[in-house]
């Protein structure tokens, strides 16, 4: 008898490599610019970077106790959001959930530069002072969206990073101190367009939905009724309110481009080209299977839960689950499955949230080389480094809380396979002879090691994009409100411009400045 098929499906996935990150928000920018420079927005950050330690934004995003996001597990088995069931939220649906405030985030400012101008003559240069977007009162400016930038001010928040403080707990006092002498890395972050999502299982009206095409979650702005309920139910903390249309809003993969085969505004405009974009076919079926396992297995849950696009039999499945032939071919060619899958070096952003997230991490390895330079040794030797990964500027026990859930030797073996390439390939350059006991160490072949190495170093534009173009016949389900801009008034209809509220007109910043927001209060007031 004929087995019935696994029900394929694509998801389209990212991956970064946080070694190459050097925190220069480029991304961040270019996605404001993009999609969230309007009224309403202001603080609304869909890509932003953060410094670790930290605590993150909105700060403290990671303590669950606290924001009651994502899923967990019941004594009797089953999946149950953190935030509470359905009579929960619908006795407390006309309550504000429990969700970030404004103080949590910062109040958005933009400066007086009216004033540089428009200052009558006189001995005191006139200065453009901060202003809030929101009341138009002057600010005392004292946060934003990283305001532990390159450990600025971490000495002040750093009690506050949830991950600093858990393993303090866990450990000693000592772990701190280490923490701020010696380490610093960047974690970049989009919404993770989860298979699992608990944004979509907390909204009430059903206004975010998963694209069955490709996965990508959306907001759809004609239903959304403003409830809040998904900021409370996403752990990441990548769901926002636009309090001037009252709507939920939130990354869109940058949809529109990925449809004509584009990357995302933040990948495009990345200066350490950092970020992988392909296809991964995944067996829905088996999500919530995969999302109930114990912590620690989470990770390999997830693994499991993504097909060899190069089987027969997935090949075979995915085309009758109507995957088009190309986004099989697309997944085969996929950096994010090779990355993710094959060679096993990125990992999931808190997997024990139990969302499922698709936007994984190539942990950083570079302080090793640091470490192991200040005491003299030769950092890129083979045994330097294997030996050097138990004593990391970056505890491992750090890393395992952000990846794995707090396995640290999931974190230990992808360290070990960077280090070996890293030994590896400097003999490859220098010309001198292959060490293949090296890869075999960490159970690759050398072809393999070279392949890797590849692709995290040297790959070119296609090789990190991979990214098929929406078809034609699916145009009509494509046809989705789920872009934030597409609501009456916004800058995708005309209502704006494509530059903010102030398009057409000489600005001083990418969002309106202090007069342009005076003006329209007055105009929205009748004042």
């Amino acid at each position: 008898m004929a087995t019935k098929p696994r029900r394929v499906m694509a998801q389209v996935a990212m991956v970064m490599n946080l070694d190459k990150c050097i925190g220069c928000h480029t991304c961040s920018v270019t996605c404001k610019q993009a999609w969230t420079n309007r009224a309403g927005t202001e603080y609304v950050w869909f890509n932003n970077v953060e410094t670790r330690p930290g605590q993150g934004y909105p700060r403290s995003y990671e303590d669950q106790d606290k924001w009651q996001g994502g899923w967990v597990r019941t004594r009797s088995g089953r999946l149950k959001l953190r935030s509470g069931g359905r009579f929960k939220k619908l006795i407390s649906i006309f309550a504000s959930p429990v969700q970030p405030e404004i103080s949590d985030y910062y109040e958005p400012w933009t400066y007086d530069y009216e004033n540089l101008v428009q200052a009558p003559l006189g001995d005191d240069f006139p200065v453009a002072r901060p202003k809030s977007l929101i009341t138009g009162d002057d600010l005392q400016i004292k946060a934003s969206a990283n305001w532990d930038d390159a450990l600025g001010g971490v000495g002040a928040t750093a009690e506050s990073d949830p991950i600093l403080r858990k393993l303090r707990d866990e450990a000693n006092l000592q772990i701190k101190l280490e923490y701020e002498k010696t380490f610093m890395f960047y974690v970049p972050r989009i919404c993770e367009h989860c298979l699992n999502p608990s944004c979509m299982a907390s909204c009430p009206s059903g206004a975010i939905y998963k694209r069955a095409e490709d996965g990508i979650v959306l907001v759809d702005q004609d239903k959304c009724r403003g409830w809040r309920q998904c900021i409370t139910g996403c752990p990441y903390k990548k769901i926002y309110f636009n309090h001037r249309s009252g709507k939920a809003e939130k990354c869109t993969f940058c949809y529109p481009r990925l449809e004509v085969g584009l990357p995302t505004v933040c990948s495009e405009t990345c200066v350490g080209r950092l970020r992988y974009i392909g296809i991964i076919l995944y067996d829905a079926d088996r999500v919530t299977e995969a999302a109930l396992a114990d912590d620690k297995d989470l990770y390999e849950a997830q693994l499991e839960l993504m097909l060899d696009p190069n089987d027969p039999q997935v090949i075979a499945d995915a085309q009758a689950n109507d995957v088009p032939t190309d986004w099989i071919r697309a997944a085969q060619r996929s950096p994010v499955y090779a990355l993710i899958k094959h060679f096993k070096v990125a990992l999931p952003l808190h997997p024990e949230y139990r969302t499922m997230p698709m936007v994984w991490y190539v942990p950083p390895l570079s302080p090793v080389v640091d470490l192991l330079k200040a005491q003299g040794h030769d950092s890129e030797a083979g045994g330097n480094l294997f030996g050097a990964i138990d004593s990391l500027r970056i505890p491992l026990e750090y890393l395992a809380e952000l990846f794995s859930a707090g396995d640290v030797e999931v974190v230990r073996g992808v360290l070990q396979k960077l280090a070996a390439m890293r030994s590896y390939m400097r003999d490859v350059t220098l010309g001198r002879d292959r060490q293949p006991e090296l890869a075999r160490a960490v159970g690759m072949e050398p072809a393999a090691m070279e392949q890797m190495y590849r692709l995290l170093a040297i790959a070119k534009y296609e090789d990190r994009y991979v990214i098929p173009k929406a078809h034609r016949e699916q145009a009509h389900n494509l046809e989705e409100m789920g872009c934030s801009l597409d609501f009456e008034g916004g800058p995708g209809s005309g209502g704006e411009g494509p530059f903010g509220s102030s398009s057409g007109r000489v600005v001083p910043v990418a969002i309106e400045s202090y007069a342009d927001a005076k003006a329209r209060q007055r105009d929205e007031s009748g004042a």
